[in-house]
């Protein structure tokens, strides 16, 4: 969008991870500070109501980033499908790890990802379908995000971009413009 009015809103999660193929340390489970910015813009401000004079009210972005990123990934794990080896320390007992991936498998297939507290230890698990590195991350929730935005502001607000920030230093978007 040209002559477009824009904000943006963070938020931080903690998270670990791993980087299955990668050739040093990332391939060790490991976690990251995360910063996650998400920047929406409108041609054109709300006219009238509640969120008269904006794009899209700050507290009603922080609400959804919180859902569909906080919420089920912050103090969890996340976790690419195709990592069979990570995914089965997480299985519970009592029940089949080819069992607990497949289920898993099912989601990530269906909705573009699974999210349990169902695991060995009762801790949050994420699963997409690709390697979580900043980049798909940002992608996966630009994705999970984007049509939240246009419900929340009733079509005049488009999410722009996600930026994830891995560590202070390094940062990921979808999409560059």
């Amino acid at each position: 969008m040209t002559n477009a009015y824009r904000i943006a809103r963070r938020i931080g999660i903690d998270a670990g991870h791993r980087i299955r193929l990668h050739g040093s340390k990332c391939r060790n489970l490991h976690g990251h500070r995360y910063t996650i910015e998400a920047v929406c813009e409108a041609e054109h401000l709300a006219q009238e109501g509640e969120q008269a004079g904006m794009v899209l009210d700050f507290s009603f972005l922080k609400d959804e980033m919180m859902g569909e990123i906080d919420a089920p990934c912050d103090h969890g794990f996340i976790a690419e499908i195709a990592d069979s080896e990570c995914l089965a320390m997480f299985a519970p007992g009592g029940v089949f790890v080819e069992n607990f991936i497949d289920a898993l498998r099912e989601s990530v297939e269906k909705d573009g990802f699974a999210a349990t507290t169902k695991t060995t230890l009762g801790t949050k698990l994420y699963v997409i379908g690709a390697p979580p590195t900043a980049e798909n991350l940002a992608r996966h929730w630009f994705e999970r995000l984007a049509p939240r935005i246009a419900e929340r502001s009733e079509g005049r607000a488009r999410l722009a971009k996600i930026v994830v920030w891995e560590t202070p230093n390094c940062a990921a978007e979808w999409p560059v413009a």
